[in-house]
């Protein structure tokens, strides 16, 4: 079964009911922390939970040490997770507002502790659910606590300290999931300093999604990382972003188009300039 899934609002209007089934309410917004919750309280998809991803999928920022979204401790993920109702064998979806980037935050955390099957992220998001005209629901999930057994897997990380070695490398690839004008240094609305790591390419994730908002066909997004990577192997591709979390959108796409789950620098730009030592690249 492919690591990287996709359900429609239809088919998982169909399927909500299933036994064993659980969904977590993804959205958030970086400009207003309480948002996801609020909005959740005033309604989501029958039998959800929320997972927030400041106080579920993240652990508490060390000022001048982490970056804006720490992984979070393993062992209070798991115990969350299976607070949530999530068994070994769960089929698991998960949704935001529409662009995906906070459900791909839950789905790599899934993925990096080992469950990489029957995890589907909702395309389109809510917004897709709502063209599709399907109701929301005020009421609370019923939840049985679930016994996942993960365990994460290093493998898939690369931290600062390794990813500075690796830099200027001819194998390597490393993509920049943040906007073009972010990367370049134009602007930075969020972080003390603009730029990217050098040697980056930038691949914003909103590239990903046609006009429509979901997700385009794995062909086309085969063909755009296909140009990122050009002879290299992607094997040795690592992502990043802003904070660790839009960068698991170019994750989950890269699967999506047939590729191998690839590496995340977590700490990603917000934890590289903790460090002024490290290296920084503005422009193209």
């Amino acid at each position: 079964m492919p690591i990287a899934q996709l359900i429609s609002p239809l088919a998982l209007d169909q399927r909500k009911q299933q036994p064993g089934l659980v969904i977590l309410d993804c959205r958030f917004a970086l400009e207003d922390p309480d948002y996801g919750q609020r909005s959740y309280a005033e309604g989501h998809i029958a039998g959800a939970h929320f997972a927030d991803l400041n106080r579920d999928l993240s652990a508490p920022v060390i000022k001048g040490v982490t970056g804006r979204h720490p992984l979070p401790d393993p062992l209070q993920l798991l115990a969350r997770l299976r607070a949530w109702g999530i068994e070994d064998h769960s089929d698991i979806v998960l949704y935001d507002d529409g662009p995906g980037a906070f459900a791909a935050r839950a789905w790599w955390l899934l993925a990096w502790l080992g469950k990489r099957d029957g995890v589907f992220i909702l395309d389109g998001g809510l917004k897709a659910w709502h063209a599709a005209g399907l109701p929301l629901s005020l009421d609370p999930p019923q939840t049985v606590p679930g016994q996942f057994n993960g365990q994460p897997d290093h493998r898939l990380l690369l931290d600062a300290e390794h990813l500075q070695q690796r830099l200027g490398r001819p194998e390597l690839t490393l993509l920049d999931a943040r906007g073009l004008p972010r990367f370049r240094g134009e602007v930075e609305p969020i972080d003390p300093v603009a730029g990217h790591i050098p040697g980056a390419q930038c691949a914003a994730f909103t590239d990903n999604l046609g006009s429509d908002g979901r997700f385009l066909p794995a062909d086309q997004l085969k063909q755009r990382f296909a140009e990122k990577l050009g002879d290299r192997s992607p094997e040795q591709l690592v992502a990043y972003c802003g904070s660790g979390v839009t960068a698991c959108h170019n994750l989950f796409a890269l699967c999506l188009a047939g590729y191998p789950l690839a590496r995340l620098y977590a700490g990603s730009w917000s934890e590289w300039i903790t460090d002024p030592q490290r290296p920084v690249a503005t422009g193209d």
